[in-house]
């Protein structure tokens, strides 16, 4: 028999909207001062959830060892001012830096949006998930023709042309 799911829910400050969460410095993009902030306070809620206990150890183990669904609940001061995927991003990374999962891992994601002008927050439920399973398998067909990759193209997910493939 499997474990119950594991739910955690918390409730963090919103993050930056997507516009003020990059900046170029130089060649580089690096996080705002706004977005650094947004993820320091999800590590301290994440802390202070530690401390009360609504997060233990047991927990985070979970988190890290499963598939996981996420619920976002965005309480905007106005309707319309924001996106309501603007913040979904930078969420995801700081929960995982926090919690110590992989947002690869998400597999089940809502996005709500609210409106609470007097106090704007996000709400988020994080649930594991034992029993998910992947739409149907694909087969693997072979090797493309020599036109289908560019040329020189040896990156991640680029064809190997050395080795024939196996199923």
């Amino acid at each position: 028999m499997s474990q119950p799911p594991v739910l955690v829910r918390l409730t963090l400050p919103l993050p930056p909207g997507v516009n003020n969460q990059y900046a170029t410095v130089g060649r580089r993009r690096v996080l705002t001062k706004p977005a650094q902030v947004f993820k320091r306070d999800v590590i301290k809620a994440i802390e202070r959830a530690r401390r009360e206990g609504v997060v233990s150890p047991a927990d985070e183990t979970a988190l890290g060892r499963t598939l996981l669904g996420l619920m976002l609940t965005f309480y905007f001061e106005t309707p319309m001012r924001r996106d309501l995927d603007g913040g979904l991003k930078i969420t995801l990374d700081a929960l995982g830096a926090a919690l110590g999962f992989d947002d690869r891992v998400v597999v089940d994601l809502h996005l709500i949006k609210r409106i609470d002008p007097l106090r704007p927050r996000l709400e988020i439920e994080l649930e594991t998930i034992a029993d998910w399973s992947f739409d149907r398998t694909y087969v693997y067909l072979g090797e493309p023709d020599a036109g289908d990759a560019p040329e020189g193209d040896t990156g991640p997910g680029a064809p190997s042309r050395s080795a024939p493939a196996t199923a």
